[in-house]
């Protein structure tokens, strides 16, 4: 389980500065479709942060469908759970949603079947790929 902590601090570093980085281009894509963006020191703050957190989360969580003692269920509903509270307090707090019931329900919708399409697709590659390994290695 030590390998699997050390694994998920790891990914978290090495790929929490995405999130900042992705919150500063779409800043700059839109301004660039002429929409002024005028954020205050307290809100930019925040929003590094934030997204810094996500990102790191985000890639930590990877570690959890590479623990192989536990169950397929298992090791997503973990990961689902983990980056599902991340992405709602995130959206939370940068008000990129409203903290409304109905809009949080709406958002909690789309995020499970963007999930859901995510890991049909990710599983599909992977099923794809290990039938044409399996067939190469007949051959």
């Amino acid at each position: 389980m030590k390998k699997y902590v050390k694994a998920y601090f790891q990914r978290g570093l090495a790929f929490g500065g995405f999130g900042p980085i992705v919150m500063g281009i779409v800043l700059f894509i839109i301004e660039l479709c002429g929409v002024n963006v005028s954020l205050s020191g307290a809100e930019v703050l925040i929003g590094v942060i934030s997204t810094y957190i996500l990102a790191f989360v985000q890639a930590g969580a990877s570690v959890f469908n590479q623990i192989e003692s536990w169950p397929v269920v298992k090791s997503m509903g973990i990961h689902f759970i983990s980056i599902y509270i991340v992405y709602v307090l995130c959206y939370l707090v940068n008000s990129w949603i409203p903290f409304d019931w109905k809009v949080i329900i709406i958002f909690t919708a789309i995020f499970i079947v963007a999930y859901l399409v995510i890991w049909l697709t990710v599983y599909l590659i992977v099923k794809n790929t290990s039938k044409k390994l399996n067939q190469a290695l007949r051959k």
